[in-house]
């Protein structure tokens, strides 16, 4: 019998001599695991292990390694040290101990816990255990966030990173201190501002000076910062500055909890509400003055202008430079509207640049529009020449295949309540026991019930996608004889529009369009 061993500690060890080694409590886990194989004549083909990784997070690179060997049929056995070393989810333990494991002639064997997958009769026991599991991060999540709140609501910073501007304190846990030499920088761009100076004119001249943007200037402090989105990470940009000056916490307020997590399996934040953030005035020096801060204030409600649903914004989001793949903003010139490259705008020693008029660029797509129902184009053959991606139909049948195991869990929640009941009967469980695991059961049931119609409206939202590729002849005639381009016109076909320079000798400006069909 082969056996893979998997082990994972989910916390920091103290004994962890090296960055790059084991802690001794992965190295314990893999000693005991290894003389158990030994002891019942399995080889051991391969060990697995995460170190400081939870028991919620999916995203472990050794157990997703492990799983997709396991698919394989690599291997016979996966041996751990507890079920909770393997995951603390009810729903992995149910998807995987439970259904893909015996699928794929996979035994599952945990030594401490005596979780083994052959033995029928213990699957109550698991079950429990996995519940057990599920109720413990829950609780731990529940109990992080009631500190985090408290600590916000005491005024105490407790982010990973300082604002630019600040740092944290080394002598007060939890307060910030002024960070001098960034500091100078957030004051100036808050008296440029007043002085008359736009947001792009301010991160233009900043580049031009070659001042390192926010991430920039930590990355070379040896500071802790949040990796960039763009690869153009030490470039000053508008949105950088905006949100410089709209940032409460440089006039020495605390405000923190702007995020939300959606739930305690997933890492994955969303935005709360702006009433919702937590905001305690005086809790560090500031940089900027309450005169300077109402006076900017004032300046940004009189520039804010409201949506247009116009030519202004008909390319929004879709249009991009051809040179550098950045997004393209809206200027306006002797009362046309014109697209040009962000990033030419604020550092010209990046891109070429890319300049057209959105006027110009419409006429442009309503011809490529008017071609598609041109004899030139074959509609029977392009509608042949459709791609399903495979992605999609994979990912249909994942959902699926999740349905079946959330509803093969709900019957096994009915019959547990069932035998439950027969326990108390017999006289095996109290009557207070078996209301509490009835209640628990009953609790997971109907959360299981939610997750199926969830994904059942995920498989919904990836048909729709399908049918819309199917349907390709069917969307091409419903838009090509439009007249006049509106905003959904250009959501519902174009996925993204590459422009560029003009060139000087034909006038013409190069342009790609990718259309969604």
């Amino acid at each position: 019998m082969k056996a893979a061993i998997y082990c994972r500690l989910s916390e920091e060890d103290q004994n962890k001599k090296k960055e790059e080694t084991d802690s001794e409590s992965i190295q314990n886990q893999k000693s005991m695991l290894i003389q158990y194989a030994l002891d019942r004549r399995w080889d051991v083909c391969h060990i697995y292990s995460d170190d400081d990784y939870a028991g919620a997070d999916r995203n472990r690179p050794a157990f997703n390694q492990l799983l997709a060997d396991a698919e394989a049929r690599n291997f016979d056995i996966v041996l751990c040290k507890t079920q909770s070393r393997f995951t603390r989810e009810i729903e992995l333990v149910e998807k995987y101990l439970h259904y893909l494991f015996p699928l794929w002639g996979i035994r599952f064997v945990s030594t401490v816990d005596n979780a083994d997958t052959s033995n029928k009769g213990n699957k109550k026991s698991r079950q429990i255990n996995g519940l057990v599991n599920e109720w413990y991060i829950e609780d731990l999540s529940d109990n992080i966030k009631a500190t985090l709140t408290n600590k916000r609501q005491r005024g105490l910073h407790i982010g990973a990173f300082a604002l630019y501007g600040y740092l944290k304190d080394p002598e007060r846990k939890g307060h910030l201190v002024i960070d001098e030499e960034a500091a100078e920088i957030v004051r100036e761009v808050f008296l440029l501002f007043s002085g008359g100076y736009g947001k792009a004119a301010i991160a233009r001249t900043l580049n031009e000076r070659s001042i390192p943007n926010p991430t920039e200037y930590k990355r070379r402090k040896n500071l802790r910062y949040k990796l960039p989105k763009s690869k153009n990470s030490t470039l000053w940009w508008y949105y950088t500055v905006d949100s410089m000056l709209r940032n409460e916490m440089y006039i020495g307020n605390m405000v923190q909890g702007k995020y939300a997590s959606v739930s305690y399996k997933t890492k994955e934040n969303k935005p709360r509400p702006k009433e919702q953030w937590i905001r305690v005035e005086g809790t560090h020096e500031p940089i900027i003055d309450s005169a300077l801060w109402t006076k900017v204030q004032l300046l940004l409600k009189q520039k804010a202008r409201p949506w247009k649903a116009g030519k202004v914004g008909l390319f929004t989001g879709k249009a991009k430079c051809i040179n550098c793949g950045g997004p393209t903003r809206t200027c306006k010139s002797h009362g046309y509207h014109y697209l040009k490259c962000s990033i030419r705008h604020t550092a010209k020693e990046m891109c070429e640049g890319a300049f057209i008029s959105v006027r110009a660029l419409e006429a442009v797509v309503l011809a490529e529009l008017r071609k598609l129902n041109t004899s030139s184009l074959d509609k029977d053959a392009l509608e042949q020449q459709v791609v399903f991606h495979t992605e999609v139909d994979e990912t249909i049948a994942r959902k699926h295949e999740e349905i079946q195991a959330y509803g093969k869990k709900i019957d096994e929640y009915s019959k547990g309540i069932k035998d439950l009941y027969m326990d108390k009967v017999k006289g095996i469980i109290t009557e207070s026991d078996f209301l509490a695991f009835s209640r628990d059961f009953s609790v997971d049931k109907k959360r299981l019930e939610r997750l199926i119609m969830e994904v059942q409206g995920e498989v919904q939202i990836l048909e729709q996608k399908k049918q819309v590729r199917c349907n390709r002849r069917e969307l091409i005639e419903a838009h090509i004889n439009i007249e006049q381009l509106e905003k959904t016109h250009i959501d519902v076909l174009i996925e993204k529009i590459c422009i560029g320079k003009r060139n000087k000798e034909t006038g013409e400006h190069p342009i790609e369009i990718y259309w969604n069909f």
